[in-house]
This record gives C-alpha cells, structure tokens and sequence, in this order.
C-alpha cells in the first residue's frame, strides 16, 4: 500500500481551486486519490469543480514564469464521486474509491481544521493509504513535490509530518516557508524557517531546518497513517490558524517533524481571507483569528507565558489605533477582555454581526 490522499479545503475560491487542481494531476506519484472538501461555499465552487472535471470548464492559467505547472489543461474528463460530509465519514462508495477526484460538499463553514477532518475521516475510512497531503487550495504544486516529500518522511526515522518549500505565488524567488519554523511561546506568535538570506534550494541546511522547526506549516503538510491513528484529527478548536501548530504539541515526543527541501509549493497566501504579515493589509477575519487563537493557544500549553503575550497583544492594539482601524481595535480589546474563550460555533456569527452585518448595512 503506497496511496497517499491530497486534501484540499474550499471556501468560495473555485478558480484558484482548479489551477491547484491542474497542477496536481501532473504529480509523478504513482498512485494519488484528490479530495476536494467544499466548506459550504455559496459561489457555486462545486458546480463549477465538477463542470472542470468533466471538460466543461477550463482553468484560468496564470501568465507568468509558473504557467507550466497548470497548463496546458490535463486531460478531461477527471472521474470524480461526490459526496455531503456525512456520507464521506462513512468512506462514501466502494466503488468509487479508484476515482481520481472526490468532492465533499460540508454544509456550513467548518473551518481549516473542520473542512480537512472530514476528508481525514473519508481516508481513514477507506483504509487504503499511508500519507495524507493537506494543501492550502490557493497554490499550485511541482510534479515531484508529493513524491520528495513521501520520501523524506520513509527516510527519516520516527517522522510523521512534513513540510515543503514553499515559495510565494506572485514572487517565486521569495520565501515563505521551508518546512515550517518556530512558535515563540513569549510573543505567541510563529516565525517561518528561511524567511531571511535564503539563496536557493542549495543553501538550505537541511538538519538545521529540522532542528529548529518546532511545527510545520500547513499550506503544504504530509502526515502519515500512524500518524493519524495514533495522534487523531486537527483540533477545531480554533478554526483558523494555529491548528498544524497544536498537532505538532500533540505529536511532540512520539513523532519528529521533516522538511522536503526539493518538494516546492507557490503559495498566493490568504487569497481565501486576506492573511498577510502586514498589519495594514490584514483582513478583519484574519486580524480577528490571530488574536484570539493567540490568546486560546497560549493558555492551553503555555499558561506561564500567557502574560507576556497579553501585553504582546496590547502592543497589536496600540498598532492598530495608530493604523486608525477603530473597528479592530474594538475586536481586539474584546479579545483581551475574555472574548477569545468563545466557542469555535459562536464565532462567525460574532464576525458577522460586529464587522460584516455593519458593512452591508
């Protein structure tokens, strides 16, 4: 058994979803099933995926030096199954498991951890793999990258994640990640591995990577079967952002982390939610998430240092009173104030009637 599930999570992002998934189906390992896990996207993304797969749809390619990698157009059709969340927990179909592509339609928005969950509980329902890609849709992927990756991990002893290169989408001689990077329990907050000097794949210090990286990052994150059985599923505590981070806590101990230098990822970053490392141009959401996940992540392992991220956070919302983004600041000092502790349900719905609801006034 070598079978490895690529799962990516959708939320009213078809069009990038398609160039991720032409880039995919170009992939050099040998025996690969896609899952595509619709976070209850009201852009019609399902109708448009399936209308891809069956040649009724083509992909828009970009016009840059990362063309090749989603065309020209693979060949159509994809055969694909479809199934709700529920029937995809039970393992869907046996027939239909030799399917290139399955198409999970969630009813409502489950977040990162909840929307890979249910394809997780698809793949361990099948009980017919021993990796698990989890891809961020917003990306397109070299033809060797799953295979480097599957490798590294057979190769390193007591791995059950790993990590890619992962360059940005709009400059691909910028790094974003290589494998993942360090979370500072003292500031709350990760750095990513490479983000400064890097000069190209032949500089990077391979045992150096992996010895600092105290998580990988999760816009390209291979886990093993074992792995899986013997950790459990993300944890949706948090909806977005800190979930591979959590796993990594879980799994410290009994798995090591690895980072396949030569599997190479372009990542558009937050094309879904506006995620960005400047304070200026992040979205409400993704401002919202970072603190109060901070915050959550902070009291769950490291309650000794939830103080000193407490002020960390008050520094944030001096930035932002200085940014002049006075709806920010009133989301942040209600995080500060307790808010953080609501649960993952309440959350949207909080989003909505504080930021969005106002705005479509």
């Amino acid at each position: 058994m070598n079978r490895a599930y690529i799962i990516l999570v959708n939320w009213n992002g078809w069009c990038d979803t398609i160039e991720c998934l032409e880039s995919l189906f170009r992939s050099d390992f040998p025996d690969y099933r896609v899952i595509v896990s619709d976070n209850g996207s009201d852009d019609g993304s399902t109708d448009k995926i399936k209308a891809w797969a069956e040649g009724r749809l083509d992909s828009v390619p970009c016009s840059g030096p990362l063309r090749c990698l989603s065309f020209p157009p693979v060949a159509k059709p994809v055969a694909y199954a479809e199934y709700t969340g529920q029937e995809a927990e039970q393992g869907g179909e046996v027939g239909d498991r030799d399917r290139r592509l399955i198409i999970i339609r969630n009813s409502a928005n489950l977040g990162f951890a909840g929307g890979n969950n249910v394809a997780l509980r698809y793949a361990l329902a099948c009980n017919d793999f021993d990796h698990v890609w989890l891809l961020n849709n917003d990306t397109v992927a070299q033809p060797d990258s799953l295979s480097h990756m599957v490798a590294r991990m057979k190769e390193k002893n007591g791995a059950g994640m790993c990590g890619s290169t992962i360059l940005f989408y709009e400059r691909p001689d910028k790094v974003q990640a290589l494998g993942g990077g360090w979370h500072c329990k003292w500031i709350g907050l990760p750095w990513h591995f490479g983000r400064i000097g890097w000069r190209g794949l032949k500089s990077i210090n391979l045992r150096r990577a992996e010895r600092w990286m105290n998580y990988v990052e999760g816009a390209s994150l291979l886990v093993s079967k074992q792995f899986l059985e013997e950790i459990g599923l993300m944890c949706e505590d948090y909806f977005l952002y800190f979930e591979e981070t959590d796993w990594a806590i879980r799994a410290h101990g009994r798995y090591s982390l690895a980072y396949a230098p030569e599997s190479i990822v372009y990542h558009k970053v937050g094309a879904s939610i506006g995620t960005s490392s400047k304070p200026w141009e992040k979205s409400y959401i993704c401002d919202y998430f970072s603190a109060r996940n901070r915050l959550f992540f902070t009291r769950r392992y490291y309650p000794l240092a939830f103080p000193v991220v407490y002020l960390a956070l008050i520094a944030t919302l001096s930035a932002r009173v200085m940014l002049g983004k006075w709806d920010r600041v009133k989301m942040i000092s209600r995080q500060l104030s307790g808010y953080y502790r609501m649960p993952p349900d309440q959350v949207l719905p909080k989003i909505h009637a504080d930021y969005y609801g106002r705005r479509d006034a």
